[in-house]
């Protein structure tokens, strides 16, 4: 893939998603629903290689990128997820002076209400790719469970996850 047309695939996604899985839904439909570049289950693992390394959550970016151009495609999936900290700048300042006019508060609150849906809309046929069977049911209800009704980070239930995993290989 042209390493132009990868980064601005990517800037698209990065400029547009506010966070860092908010990006997931277009990811998913440029490289897996248009262009055939991945899999749903290579974009799982690349969500998943994002989320258990150090950083930012807009990692995932970068293994994508990797997983498409390789360390070229790597470098542009980089340029892409920190080139809208430039840009956000001015339009915060922007939207911070504008805060209290009630058009602006709604025209947020609709980016949010869109975006929420958007990582929904994608979360389903990416869950569907992730359960191999009873145990990954079990697994992700659990996770769900802990992340919506405790404070555990992320990061502990992503080490839990691994190792249950790798005890569940154990027993095959």
């Amino acid at each position: 893939m042209n390493l132009l047309v990868l980064y601005l695939l990517l800037l698209k996604a990065s400029v547009t998603s506010f966070s860092g899985l908010g990006s997931l839904p277009m990811v998913r439909n440029d490289f897996v629903v248009e262009r055939h570049l991945l899999t749903d289950h290579q974009l799982n693992m690349a969500v998943v290689a994002g989320r258990t390394g150090p950083g930012p959550f807009g990692l995932y970016l970068v293994c994508v990128a990797y997983a498409v151009g390789g360390i070229p495609g790597a470098f542009m999936g980089f340029l892409a997820l920190i080139t809208p900290a430039f840009l956000v700048i001015p339009l915060m300042r922007w939207i911070g002076a504008r805060a209290d006019i009630p058009r602006v508060r709604s025209a947020i609150r609709g980016l949010l209400l869109a975006s929420a849906g958007l990582l929904v809309s994608s979360s389903v046929p990416l869950t569907m790719d992730a359960f191999t069977g009873l145990f990954s049911a079990i697994l992700m209800a659990a996770s769900f469970g802990v992340l919506t009704f405790t404070r555990i980070d992320s990061a502990w239930l992503m080490l839990g996850a691994a190792g249950a995993g790798l005890a569940a290989s154990l027993f095959r």
